[in-house]
């Protein structure tokens, strides 16, 4: 069975309670970009919190296998199952109430908290399998892409820490566990500017379909899934010194394409080395 299929069988059954208003698919199969890994994730929208038994009676209906179970925290239930037919879901309950907030706080708020921030890429990106006035609702509203929002990421993550100026320090001692958790960490917030700049909501908190969502970039560096690539995998002065270079260009683009950002701050902490 596909797992559109099996996305939309599931759906008919969460669509029973009455409490639920939306169904949502969200990952990689609502982008096409499954494969023998993937799983199922469905963002269930409720009108009141769902209960044990709420949340059980899909499972039970499938003779499903739980493979984790969580009570509500940070604004979610969750949980995940394996169908019979050794079909996996990842299953996140929302109180559609909380997503329209969420909602709000990226696109009116400038918000740049990625857990919210993958919610709304959930719901742009996704497809819905119940529950269509809601999430067209939804989405009508994330449609256009704030420009402070842009702005917002763009300042944040431009901001590299303290780690990144002992790098240096950390190459010529050989620390090697620092160093590589460091490029990682300057690595998404690289990332993170470049969602800004081309105007896409995150989807993932570390990035996930690194090469997807660089082909949907318009305004990046030249080759840089490759240069992305070979910073982790190149020799680690060979990194330090791409990095660098990428750093730069990315600096670039930001004042090409948003030349009233000021950015003079981030820049001149960037460039300091212990």
């Amino acid at each position: 069975m596909q797992l559109i299929d099996k996305a939309r069988e599931m759906a008919a059954i969460y669509q029973q309670n009455p409490k639920v208003e939306s169904v949502i698919l969200a990952g990689s199969v609502s982008r096409n970009l499954q494969d023998e890994h993937s799983d199922i994730e469905l963002h269930i929208l409720w009108s009141a919190p769902p209960e044990d038994k709420d949340r059980n009676y899909p499972i039970n209906l499938v003779d499903g296998e739980i493979l984790s179970y969580h009570p509500f925290e940070e604004e979610e239930w969750s949980e995940a199952y394996i169908t019979k037919d050794d079909i996996k879901l990842e299953i996140s309950n929302f109180l559609t109430s909380t997503v329209k907030r969420f909602v709000s706080d990226v696109v009116k708020q400038f918000e740049t908290d990625y857990d919210k921030q993958c919610i709304v890429a959930s719901v742009h990106d996704g497809l819905s399998l119940y529950g269509e006035e809601t999430i067209i609702g939804l989405k009508k509203e994330i449609a256009t892409y704030p420009l402070q929002l842009s702005k917002q990421m763009i300042s944040d993550n431009l901001r590299f820490g303290n780690r990144w100026n002992n790098r240096e320090a950390l190459l010529n001692r050989q620390d090697w566990l620092m160093l590589y958790d460091v490029l990682c960490d300057v690595q998404k917030k690289v990332f993170g500017v470049l969602f800004g700049l081309n105007k896409m909501y995150v989807h993932h908190p570390t990035f996930k379909w690194m090469a997807y969502n660089i082909d949907n970039m318009a305004i990046k560096p030249d080759n840089l899934s490759e240069r992305m690539s070979a910073i982790l995998i190149d020799k680690p002065e060979n990194s330090v010194n791409e990095l660098e270079i990428l750093i730069r260009e990315v600096i670039e683009l930001v004042e090409t394409h948003l030349p009233e950002l000021n950015i003079s701050e981030q820049k001149e902490a960037i460039h300091y080395t212990k």
